[in-house]
């Protein structure tokens, strides 16, 4: 117990301070770089909890897909860092009174459900004998809930052929492949056999080099 404890101030600190600095960074990259590091610090305290399942769905979805696409984006754009700071300054006002006000939201509950500053229980969810988390929770998503599963599935599929359909741009300079003339295409219309004679090239004579 001493240890998991250890290690998890030791995981919550490093994602407390990674996530202030995200916030306070100046850089963009740096800051998606500390958000990095917020996600492997919460797979960590996941891992404690004995849910490894969500702790490798934070390293492998967030840190490998949204994580570096955001970097690929903050990468690509050309931020005007001075017009970012003057925005910062000038909504710092606004930010400081929602900030306080979900401080003392936090504060009344921690006060109202007596929750202490010890280490909390790091045992995790009852997992049913001889199976590991990940298949139990594989076995509750494709049994009881396998049709709210299909479900969003398919709502994903139909936003993202939504997003795509909305930002298709048609210009009439690009050639486009064409599916339908590629399988009707017969071997007639893309081989032609031309009969050669002994000490010809083959070639239409342009009659260049005649005098």
């Amino acid at each position: 117990m001493a240890l998991t404890a250890v290690f998890f101030y030791l995981f919550s600190t490093l994602a407390v301070a990674a996530a202030a600095m995200v916030i306070v960074a100046k850089n963009p990259v740096h800051a998606v770089l500390y958000l990095i590091l917020v996600f492997f610090n919460a797979a960590g305290l996941f891992v404690l909890l004995n849910a490894e399942f969500l702790a490798m769905l934070l390293v492998i979805v967030y840190v490998g897909a949204v994580a570096v696409l955001f970097l690929f984006v903050v990468m690509m754009l050309d931020v005007d860092f001075a017009e970012l700071r003057a925005g910062f300054i000038r909504n710092a006002p606004i930010g400081l009174i929602v900030g306080g006000v979900v401080l003392a939201e936090l504060i009344a509950l921690f006060v109202a459900r007596g929750v202490g500053v010890s280490a909390p229980n790091a045992q995790g969810a009852a997992v049913p004998q001889g199976i590991s988390n990940t298949e139990a929770l594989g076995l509750i998503v494709y049994t009881k809930y396998v049709y709210f599963f299909q479900a969003a599935g398919l709502i994903l599929l139909v936003a993202m052929i939504g997003a795509i359909v909305l930002t298709l741009q048609h210009r009439t300079a690009v050639r486009r492949q064409s599916i339908a003339a590629q399988v009707a295409r017969t071997p007639e219309m893309g081989l032609a056999i031309v009969k050669v004679a002994p000490g010809e090239t083959g070639m239409p004579a342009t009659g260049k080099g005649q005098g």
